[in-house]
């Protein structure tokens, strides 16, 4: 469970990086790129902060 939100959070990371390289392309327009970026930080909040507060030993009791 742990990694499926690691690879989310990092998706979701890009889904905030590449619109920018996307809109100085000229592929896509700022409006569209503020809406995916908006959708990416809320996806990443979201996601990350189930993982990033966990320690490893918790994770091996668990286990």
């Amino acid at each position: 469970m742990k990694n499926i939100l690691k690879i989310i959070s990092f998706a979701a990371l890009a889904l905030t990086l590449v619109p920018s390289f996307l809109v100085f392309k000229g592929v896509i327009t700022p409006e569209f790129s503020k809406t995916l970026m908006l959708i990416g930080t809320i996806v990443w909040f979201v996601s990350a902060s189930f993982w990033m507060n966990t320690s490893d030993e918790k994770d091996e009791a668990e286990s």
